[in-house]
């Protein structure tokens, strides 16, 4: 048992170094989890035979349903309608679009049978949550048009439908006839949306008219919720994912104690899982078997790329209006990873006949696309000028709050506050803090020296340790070789009138500026425009 425990701690630890070295190389973490799993596997250096399907599908089941979970609670509302109804329309028709194309020319081109046709399709049709969100962070791509909230969205939300479509391929390699698969898709729409609603306003109902949960028992049973929300409509046939979506998104958009806690939990949790199941993916597969289907997986991973994807993207956004450039990088963002892989072990171990190596198959397209579509995506994002770096990169200041110890205060100004009546440039306020924004009668202004505090006024301060009491949103921005404001102080930069740079991180510290701070190469400008 020693053994065993001692060995996974080996393995998380050289995941963490080896995430290291990614951010160095500039290729994605998960692709080095993979490596690192083949290394430990039956043809790497160690030499440690592992070939058990059916575990392994338990294992990863359960990472899976944590970042589909995390995926929905982290997935904000957007003030956007358009962007959510897009996403919406790319994560179930876009990826029903997508595997039907690629079930098609693996049935026409490469004369594969129709099940399994489409059972290759249905797997690879969704994109994967965790490499999103990975590198669209990790590289820092703010993107224009409400674009990397559209993909995250999009990357969360459809891997429900991918499994309902692997659920239908698997009936159709049994055999199955139309009676089988009717009742199949009514009990997993169904089940899976009543139970993910059922389940998270009940979650709802306990955090905010009990007081059931104490402090650090909130963590715990937001554990409990997730389990339940997958397993219970799973148990009846329902779609687990779905279901665990769905609790995810409700409760990420509704008042609940400690969220901003519970984020850095589950996102921890997240990475955890991430480790797992893409080491385990390595770990599972025999490098020696890849030449055998070599051809057919890089045939399909060009035509999902260049063909079923583009295709799919096209029909969902071009109603919409979107411009080229746009749908371009979307097709291309079109990531797959860990879904896939999963989906792709639950099929081994649930079938048997399999003419075609399914597993490794999807573990090469799944290895090409992180690899080299999630490398190319800064590029392929400058290439279409789909940067913005005035674009929401969807933190908040409790986000920068625990990354830099920087801390936002309210205060409200009463008739008898010492500062009612006075301009901002009067008021002493202690080096270390910084006016950010003044709501008054509903409204915020960006404050100026000239700017008069009103009574009812109500003032958000940036400091570096006043405990935070308030959360609004705000953008970054990194300075680069070739940035306007390179070398320049704050005071001398043309803004417009609503637009505030409320801190800056410089060598792994944050400090909030004032006018006479000059801007240096490598900054991270965090601010705020009303």
């Amino acid at each position: 048992m020693s053994i065993i425990i001692l060995f996974c701690a080996v393995v998380i630890l050289s995941c963490i170094v080896t995430n290291k070295f990614s951010n160095k190389l500039g290729m994605p973490a998960l692709v080095f989890f993979m490596f690192l799993g083949i290394l430990f596997g039956s043809d790497g250096i160690l030499k440690l035979s592992f070939d058990d399907y059916d575990l392994t599908s338990k294992l990863c089941s359960i990472g899976l349903l944590f970042i589909i979970f995390y995926g929905g609670f982290c997935t904000k509302k957007s003030d956007d309608n358009k962007v959510t109804v897009q996403a919406i329309l790319l994560s179930s028709f876009g990826t029903i679009l997508t595997a039907v194309f690629t079930a098609a020319f693996c049935y026409f081109a490469l004369k594969i049978s129709f099940a399994e046709s489409f059972l290759i399709g249905a797997i690879i049709s969704s994109t994967d949550a965790a490499s999103v969100f990975s590198i669209l962070r990790s590289k820092r791509l703010n993107l224009k048009y409400n674009t990397a909230p559209l993909l995250e969205m999009e990357s969360g939300s459809n891997d429900p439908f991918a499994y309902m479509l692997t659920m239908l391929g698997i009936l159709l390699l049994r055999g199955d006839g139309l009676s089988a698969l009717t009742p199949m898709l009514f009990k997993q729409l169904i089940f899976g949306v009543l139970f993910g609603i059922i389940i998270a306003y009940g979650a709802i109902y306990i955090f905010k008219k009990t007081n059931i949960l104490t402090e650090g028992t909130d963590t715990i049973f937001m554990v409990a919720i997730a389990l339940a929300s997958f397993s219970i409509p799973d148990l009846l046939g329902g779609n687990g994912y779905l279901s665990v979506y769905i609790t995810g998104i409700i409760l990420g958009n509704s008042e609940i104690r400690n969220k901003i806690n519970l984020i850095y939990f589950f996102d921890g949790i997240t990475a955890l899982s991430q480790v797992i199941i893409f080491f385990l993916i390595g770990f599972l597969s025999f490098p020696h078997k890849v030449p055998e289907i070599i051809i057919p997986a890089v045939l399909i991973t060009l035509f999902l790329s260049f063909v079923a994807r583009p295709l799919a993207v096209s029909a969902i956004m071009l109603p919409f209006k979107a411009p080229w450039n746009q749908i371009s990088f979307i097709s291309w963002a079109g990531l797959r990873g860990a879904a896939s892989i999963v989906f792709a072990i639950m099929v081994v171990a649930e079938s048997s006949g399999l003419k075609y190596d399914l597993f490794h198959i999807v573990f090469v397209v799944a290895l090409l696309s992180v690899a080299i579509q999630g490398s190319l995506l800064p590029v392929i994002a400058k290439r279409d000028k789909m940067i913005d770096r005035f674009a929401d990169v969807r933190k908040t200041f409790n986000d920068y709050q625990q990354e830099s110890a920087i801390a936002l205060n309210k205060i409200e100004i009463k008739e008898s506050h010492p500062w009612n009546g006075c301009m901002l440039k009067d008021i002493n306020i202690s080096d270390n803090a910084l006016i950010l924004v003044i709501d008054r009668n509903n409204k915020r202004i960006v404050p100026k020296g000239s700017t008069k505090l009103m009574t009812g006024d109500v003032v958000l301060m940036g400091t570096t340790f006043i405990k935070a009491q308030n959360d609004i949103n705000l953008c970054e921005t990194v300075i680069d070789e070739g940035h306007e404001w390179l070398n320049r102080k704050i005071n001398t930069i043309d803004c417009p009138s609503n637009f505030l740079i409320a801190l800056i991180k410089r060598d792994g510290e944050s400090f909030v500026p004032h006018g006479q701070t000059e801007i240096k190469l490598g900054d991270t400008l965090v601010f705020y425009e009303a």
